[in-house]
């Protein structure tokens, strides 16, 4: 399914029913024959400012208010960075992070929508990123950087 349907099937499920997790809504797509991931609903949903808020039967998703500002995606970056990377360091022109198992993903989309210059591509897998530079200059750059986000 193309990701703008799938993204109009979300917003419209939000509306109309409290779903309360990720599970929940990949189920609740399912059900109307839209199949997707949970790694790809996560990115759908950074995409599209959902946020969860309190409400009287628990927390809920739901789309951002005129009164939330849209994700500050060198925010997200610094989050995902120090919550969830374990090490980070260079390859030549690599840039390897090593995360918890089942955030590496996590980490690599914030990193890739955080438009930092000088990165050409990252590949996640389970608990380790590899990140693509420019060059060895924009890698060393890099390293500082992310490690001082990260907090380690």
């Amino acid at each position: 399914m193309l990701r703008r349907a799938r993204e109009r099937a979300i917003l419209r499920i939000i509306d109309e029913r409290p779903i309360q997790t990720q599970t929940e809504l990949v189920g609740a797509l399912a059900r109307e024959g839209v199949s997707t991931t949970q790694a790809t609903l996560s990115r759908d949903i950074q995409r599209l400012g959902i946020v969860k808020l309190p409400g009287a039967a628990g927390p809920r998703y739901t789309r951002p208010g005129p009164e939330s500002a849209p994700p500050n995606p060198r925010r997200v970056l610094e989050t995902a960075l120090s919550e969830f990377a374990l090490e980070i360091g260079p390859g030549d022109a690599l840039l390897a992070i090593r995360t918890l198992s089942g955030c590496a993903n996590a980490v690599a989309v914030a990193i890739d929508e955080s438009g930092i210059d000088g990165v050409v591509a990252t590949v996640a897998g389970d608990d380790s990123i590899l990140v693509l530079c420019r060059d060895a200059e924009v890698r060393s750059r890099l390293t500082s950087e992310l490690r001082s986000l990260a907090g380690l």
